[in-house]
Order: C-alpha cells, then structure tokens, then sequence
C-alpha cells in the first residue's frame, strides 16, 4: 500500500505523507479507515517507528487524520462546503497554528492577527 523510495531525497516521513495524502484523494483511503499502527508499518517498511510517528503527527496537524486514544489514527472525513483550493488553505492554516501553539504564541495573539486578515488589514511578516 504504501511506497518508498529510501534513495530519494524527500525524507522518509514526508514520503509517508504523501502516501496517505494521494491514496485518501484517490478514494482508496476513506474516512474513519484505520491508519496502520505506527509499529506495524515500521516493520512493514523496514524504517525507524519515530520515522512514521512523526509522518502520523503531520498528517494530523494537516487535518488528514484523527487519533482516537488507545486505538490508533484514522483517516478524516473531507471538509464540506469547501473547494479544494479552501481545502488547502484550512490544512495549512492548521499546520501554522500547530507551529504556534508549539511555540507558546498566545491564542489571543493569534485571534487578532486573524481578525486584522478578515478586516483588510496588513498581515504581519
């Protein structure tokens, strides 16, 4: 299911999120479809398991999949309502807020800089 190529030059993680990310937009991943267990694909794909828990991590952040606790990761339901380019830009939106929170950024710091967005004002770089 999932392929790897360990000479390329894209990281290993990043590999196994792409994996997930086309067989999800392709159909054959579908919602609330258990992830394999981060051991068992380790096995499976002869790699380090902290390989594919960091793989896992990001494709929660990116909104791809849920954890349920004990249990493992599953894939999301797709967002509805919501083009693909709106898609795109919610998965990045959370992968920026997950960076921010992990750096202690205040949500209320956070909060406003979206409502200067919503209100014409300039983003800060």
């Amino acid at each position: 299911m999932f392929q790897l190529d360990l000479a390329a030059r894209v990281p290993i993680y990043d590999q196994i999120i792409n994996n997930v990310i086309k067989l999800t937009e392709t159909g054959v991943l579908k919602p609330h479809d258990k992830l394999p267990a981060v051991r068992t694909l380790a096995v499976q794909l002869g790699i380090n398991p902290n390989t594919v828990a960091k793989a896992y991590r990001q494709l929660e952040a990116l909104g791809y999949t849920y954890p349920v606790t004990g249990k493992g990761s599953y894939i999301n339901e797709r967002p509805t309502g919501l083009n693909d380019a709106q898609i795109e830009a919610v998965r990045q939106f959370k992968a920026a807020a997950g960076l921010a929170r992990r750096e202690h950024v205040p949500k209320q710091r956070l909060l406003e800089e979206i409502e200067k967005l919503y209100k014409g004002g300039e983003p800060l770089d």
